[in-house]
């Protein structure tokens, strides 16, 4: 007997997103946001059903995340950030801390959280 496969439709057709996304590191993060909006598209997206929230860096992905979530008006979230280590543990504390909360976000709501932060060591 062949095993039963569950897989999704890369389809967003007729579903709202929601897009929150830092404006620290804005020279990356608007790059971000433009190839995500792109994928959207090519999935099937109407732009007028994404709603894009700007928020000043990473630590407050997660409370605007959650509010968002609360509303149940958005069928997926997309969390855009980046990080760039530097010479204090202040990076390690805040990707924990971005990581952590936007997935208690997705536990607790049952909506996916799409984790788009990026965390690199150099520019």
């Amino acid at each position: 007997m062949p095993a039963r496969v569950i897989e999704g439709k890369l389809s967003a057709a007729g579903l709202n997103f929601a897009i929150v996304v830092s404006r620290f590191n804005s020279f990356i993060t608007e790059r971000l946001l433009g190839g995500a909006l792109d994928a959207l598209t090519r999935a099937g997206a109407d732009l007028d059903q994404v709603e894009i929230v700007k928020v000043p860096g990473s630590w407050e992905l997660p409370v605007v995340a959650r509010e968002i979530a609360n509303q149940k008006r958005h069928h997926a979230i997309i969390a855009l950030s980046a990080l760039i280590r530097g010479d204090t543990p202040h990076f390690d504390y805040i990707a924990a801390a971005a990581a952590k909360g936007l997935a208690q976000v997705a536990s607790e709501f049952g909506v996916p959280v799409a984790f788009g932060v990026l965390t690199t060591n150099t520019l």
